[in-house]
């Protein structure tokens, strides 16, 4: 008898194991059974596209980004698995304005098929009185607009037009989605001007690894300097680092900054080439510039991320910032 109740115990437990696995998504993964049981999928590029995207259609797609954390998008290149993520995707949604670098080809060719792929920024693509353009004599746009958190609310109408439009029957849920959130999104813009309007005036100064931030910069009073240029790809010479360190020294910065995707060895060498100098400045925080943060933290959400950019920045250049959601 000992027997048989020890290989019934061994049985219930191997059955124990094999049942939740097949009977629904394995909760470690992260997918929520909506997610599974969505009657459409939708991709976004990047993660700041993908929240919001998110935020608008609940649950009633599920949502999957293709560049994850911590990720350069300028640098990325699709992969044989991105190819046929998009290509199974009901609805894809990119930056726009050639943010994704090497993933653009793939894109248009997509756009081609009838699919609906949208740019997110075709809003504004028009606006020549908004958009920047780049310092390096490319002729290219700056991408960077989800940086101006106003200038990023501008995404929600073309998300809203293309979701109903795929799927009207849904259409005032998508509405009423992106009413909420832009409410969230109008209380975050306030939160950072007032934050950086604290920094002392001479110090309101931001240097960064690359230059993402002008969009951020023009929308909340602060001069932007960035070692490398719009894209990644660009590098910094020797006499970009020796005028940035005298720029430094000159103006008695305080801190500096580092970004999540990019290197930290020219922000190093700023700090250390301003030591050298007599200006002692400090790492003032790392930024999340064309990635969010970690996947299921409060920073690897739009908001979050703007929060965290904010209110890291204006401690570190002497201002008051309580943090968004404090």
């Amino acid at each position: 008898m000992n027997f048989y109740n020890t290989v019934l115990r061994l049985v219930s437990a191997i059955l124990m194991m094999i049942i939740p696995t097949a009977c629904g998504p394995d909760p470690a993964s992260g997918e929520a059974d909506s997610a599974v049981e969505a009657s459409y999928q939708v991709v976004g590029t990047v993660g700041m596209i993908t929240d919001v995207v998110r935020n608008v259609v609940g649950e009633h797609a599920g949502v999957e980004g293709l560049i994850g954390e911590g990720v350069d998008p300028h640098l990325y290149k699709p992969t044989r698995k991105d190819v046929v993520t998009l290509n199974q995707a009901d609805v894809v949604f990119y930056n726009g304005l050639r943010l994704e670098g090497a993933m653009t080809d793939v894109l248009n060719r997509l756009a081609e098929t009838g699919k609906p792929v949208r740019a997110v920024t075709e809003a504004i693509l028009d606006e020549s009185d908004y958009l920047l353009e780049t310092e390096d004599g490319s002729a290219h746009t700056d991408p960077h607009v989800w940086m101006d958190v106003a200038g990023w609310m501008r995404a929600l109408p073309v998300i809203v037009d293309t979701l109903s439009a795929f799927d009207p029957e849904n259409a005032d849920v998508y509405q009423r989605n992106a009413e909420v959130y832009l409410e969230k999104l109008r209380g975050l813009d306030a939160y950072a001007k007032e934050a950086i309007a604290t920094i002392p005036p001479e110090k309101r100064v931001l240097v960064t690894a690359h230059d993402a931030f002008q969009y951020f910069g023009r929308a909340y009073g602060l001069e932007v300097r960035g070692i490398q240029g719009i894209s990644t790809e660009s590098e910094a010479g020797v006499r970009d680092l020796e005028e940035l360190i005298d720029f430094i020294v000159e103006r008695e910065l305080p801190a500096v900054f580092v970004e999540s995707s990019v290197g930290d060895k020219n922000v190093r060498a700023l700090i250390e080439g301003a030591r050298a100098r007599g200006h002692t400045v400090q790492i003032g925080g790392t930024l999340y510039s064309d990635a969010m943060g970690p996947g299921g933290t409060y920073e690897g959400t739009y908001i979050g991320m703007i929060d965290h950019n904010v209110t890291t920045i204006t401690r570190a250049l002497g201002g008051e910032a309580p943090g968004f959601l404090q």
